[in-house]
């Protein structure tokens, strides 16, 4: 449920920032609401992680958990 809610509050932002994009009509401003936005999505995607990881602990075993972070750690460094 919580990834849930953030996601929501993720979208929220992205389609508020879109409007405000179309509504100021400026590209400068556009600009730096777009950079703004890019500092959300890996702050997005890290909580979500972390939340989904914490309800995983206990139900995966300490190899898979690794991998699982691994796999994070992996698209991390893609992105950089």
């Amino acid at each position: 449920m919580a990834m849930t809610i953030i996601r929501l509050i993720s979208g929220s932002i992205e389609i508020t920032a879109a409007i405000l994009m179309f509504r100021l009509g400026s590209l400068a401003t556009a600009f730096r609401i777009n950079a703004l936005l890019g500092l959300t999505g890996p702050i997005v995607f890290l909580s979500a992680s972390a939340v989904g990881l914490l309800g995983l602990a206990g139900k995966l075993s300490l190899g898979r958990l690794v991998m699982v972070l691994a796999g994070i750690l992996l698209i991390l460094l893609g992105v950089r």
